[in-house]
């Protein structure tokens, strides 16, 4: 069992890094067949075509990400792929051609090289992704790259999800079993013996199964009759960072990150779903990499400035770590510059207030203007923390509110960061009613939901004006 679970975390873990190919591989592509198109035709490749090129590759980068080519289609068909490929390649060479005729410029290029540079991309496009499609379609019959799911509700429908999707193993999703939820419908009764030996414990035991990051994927298969029950399902396992599928036309209200998909004759949504995954999550990365390298060259001056201060005013160390919940609730140490005589860091940590007699008076400056925060530009390099994300609580205030605020836990679906949605709406500092945890977790989960590349830098931006201070940090 241990082995199996190394050998398929192995790729699980290096998955975005295979999906980065994606996008290097187009970029690359689209100028070769370029290249090669105008070699054959005897057309010279001039300053024009390269130009031409450049700006095509980087329209379709931004086109196929807005039309989410750039995400994870284990459950998807080939065909949607190509679809939304071609759509993606065609919107370029219209926008090709547009420009080429208001600029009038279109007289530079040879036709013929330019149709056959069109025809012959949008072929290789659609070619190397079936290809590669393929190979991991490979690698998952190997046991690669595989998902641990299970079906609750012991309902005939479920019975065929469970079979739908281990019927696909080139999906790398293994169902292991069902579990009861006491008071729902059930076809249990009606089993045969092999399927009733197939049933693992009741809905407890699943949840506990979950937050002990036993399981990768839920699927909920209940009649539509059942919808209160499947609210309270959802509801449950919304302390959890598992990834929660509904096998029913269920119209599901705040969804996290929703998205409709097919496996056989089986209809999912997607409910408790992360949009930073596989080439999304390499694009953030690199993002965090190149913002926080500049940041910490522009700010290291003033960070020894302030480490001096701290060192100088008060005893102590410079740099407080403290236990913070990270990406999918695994336990991180985040840096800040010490600004307090004591530090909490255990079961009852109490949260600053105005006037705390524990905050030193530099401390007290370095709050106000979040410059205590510095030190995390290090955990950004690190990989334990982003530049933008929801902002990592104390552990035990984790503990305190995930009890209190639904989809609370749904935060650590993406890595914390230095600032977020919540700190430029103003939900920064001291949450000392349930009113003001509850509006942060609601600004967090907006971002989740809509994240982008562009929203990360709207709130980079939005932080450089009113992130940094406020009348709640303490």
């Amino acid at each position: 069992m241990g082995e199996g679970r190394v050998k398929q975390g192995w790729i699980r873990s290096h998955q975005s890094g295979l999906a980065a190919l994606y996008r290097l591989l187009d970029g690359l592509l689209i100028l070769g067949t370029l290249i090669v198109s105008c070699n054959l035709l005897g057309v010279t490749v001039s300053k024009d075509w390269v130009i031409a090129g450049l700006v095509a590759a980087v329209s379709f980068a931004f086109v196929a990400e807005s039309l989410n080519l750039y995400r994870s289609w284990r459950g998807d068909s080939y065909l949607h792929m190509f679809s939304i490929t071609a759509l993606s390649w065609i919107a370029v060479c219209v926008l090709l051609i547009l420009v080429g005729y208001f600029t009038k410029t279109a007289e530079s290029f040879s036709r013929l090289a330019a149709g056959t540079w069109f025809f012959t991309t949008l072929t290789l496009l659609s070619a190397w992704r079936y290809g590669f499609r393929l190979v991991l379609f490979y690698l998952r019959l190997q046991g690669f790259n595989s998902r641990t799911a299970v079906v609750i509700g012991t309902t005939d429908s479920g019975k065929r999800l469970a079979a739908d999707i281990n019927g696909e193993p080139q999906l790398g999703i293994r169902v292991s079993g069902f579990y009861r939820v006491p008071g729902a419908e059930s076809d249990e009764q009606a089993w045969s013996q092999n399927d009733r030996e197939r049933i693992l414990g009741d809905l407890e035991q699943a949840v506990a199964a979950a937050k002990a990051g036993e399981l990768d994927l839920v699927y909920i298969a209940l009649p539509m009759r059942e919808e209160l029950r499947i609210a309270e399902i959802l509801h449950a396992f919304a302390d959890s960072t598992v990834t929660v599928h509904v096998a029913t036309d269920l119209f599901v209200n705040n969804l996290l990150h929703a998205r409709f998909y097919q496996v056989g004759s089986s209809s999912l949504l997607s409910v408790h779903d992360t949009p930073i995954e596989g080439i999304n999550s390499w694009l953030k990365r690199l993002e965090d990499l190149v913002l926080s390298s500049v940041i910490l060259l522009l700010i290291s001056p003033l960070m020894l400035a302030v480490a001096a201060a701290v060192k100088l005013t008060s005893k102590g160390p410079v740099i407080f770590k403290q236990h913070r919940y990270g990406l999918d609730g695994r336990p991180i140490k985040v840096w800040k510059f010490r600004s307090m005589t004591v530090q909490d860091n255990g079961d009852n940590v109490v949260q600053a207030k105005k006037n705390d007699a524990r905050i030193t008076p530099v401390g007290a400056f370095l709050r106000r203007t979040s410059l205590d925060e510095l030190p995390q530009f290090i955990n950004v390099l690190q990989g334990r923390m982003s530049i933008v994300g929801p902002r990592p609580h104390a552990v035990a205030h984790n503990e305190q509110y995930r009890a209190l605020v639904n989809g609370y836990m749904l935060r650590h679906k993406v890595k914390p960061g230095i600032t977020g949605w919540a700190q430029v709406n103003g939900w920064r500092g001291e949450t000392d009613t349930l009113e003001k945890m509850s509006r942060r977790v609601e600004h967090d989960l907006q971002y989740i939901r809509n994240w982008s590349i562009w929203l990360d830098i709207r709130i980079v931006w939005m932080t450089l004006f009113k992130g940094f201070v406020g009348s709640n940090a303490y």
